[in-house]
């Protein structure tokens, strides 16, 4: 598994500059994309979402023919080789589309459904987080660990939101994490909110319903960086599905499982 292992990360670290390029290039004359709606009004798409999935997947194809592959604009196409990917071409498309810079490329591979390799790429910041099992995690390569000194009370919780579920549960979940003693940034990319958690940034990461292709690098880099989460159903079955999202560093857990009820 460790050659396996190692071409897929120097892969997915190598098509998330590329992907995050070609995001970049598209946030650069933004004012010329057509903008689609899915759910909701706020839940938006344009022609750059879809691009840069295509050059990940075929990109994954042509070196990787074998591998499952799950991403958020063409969906789930199995594979033989007990490899997947998951991937959110554009993390935070909301910002994306109106002129913000908190966005970025999100891939995770999994083995036998578990996450082994996580990338995550802010090309506005110039930030590549990169994890995968047993290597660590490290941010421009610089090794990640989390301090376990940190908490709710004297750090921030990034918290996140959709239609998914009521404003009352979201305005329940915001007012236990302030009686806690804690305080909370949203920025508009689950993704990235958990990368930062992998850096010290955040203390933790809570949304009660969020997808694979989000959350999965992310928790790979929280955990090789020290941390905990919570883990996310990732059968054949279940992966294309919501779950709640919890991951955090060791001296939040408690607190953030006690709030989020988990």
């Amino acid at each position: 598994m460790s050659h396996d292992l190692d071409t897929r990360f120097a892969l997915a670290q190598s098509l998330a500059r590329k992907a995050g390029a070609l995001a970049l290039d598209y946030f650069n004359r933004r004012e010329t994309l057509i903008i689609e709606t899915k759910r909701d009004a706020q839940d938006v798409v344009s022609i750059a979402d879809r691009e840069v999935e295509m050059l990940i997947r075929g990109a994954v194809s042509d070196a990787h023919p074998e591998d499952g592959f799950l991403g958020e604009e063409y969906g789930l196409t199995p594979g033989t080789s007990g490899y997947s990917w998951v991937v959110d071409p554009i993390d935070g498309t909301s910002p994306f589309v109106n002129g913000m810079p908190n966005w970025c490329v999100s891939i995770a591979v999994l083995h036998e459904r578990q996450p082994v390799i996580g990338v995550i790429y802010a090309p506005l910041f110039e930030e590549l987080y990169a994890g995968a099992v047993g290597k660590g995690a490290t941010l421009n390569g610089r090794t990640l660990t989390l301090d376990p000194t940190r908490t709710i009370r004297n750090a921030p919780t990034g918290l996140g939101a959709n239609g998914h579920v009521t404003p009352a549960f979201v305005a329940g979940m915001v007012e236990s994490l302030l009686t806690a003693g804690g305080t909370f940034i949203r920025n508009g990319s689950g993704a990235l909110m958990l990368a930062y958690v992998s850096a010290g940034r955040l203390v933790g990461y809570h949304e009660p319903y969020m997808h694979a292709w989000d959350c999965l690098a992310g928790y790979c880099l929280i955990k090789e960086a020290g941390g905990w989460h919570q883990p996310f159903p990732a059968d054949d079955d279940q992966i294309t599905r919501g779950a709640p999202v919890l991951a955090a560093s060791p001296g939040a857990v408690d607190d953030l499982r006690a709030i989020a009820g988990l």
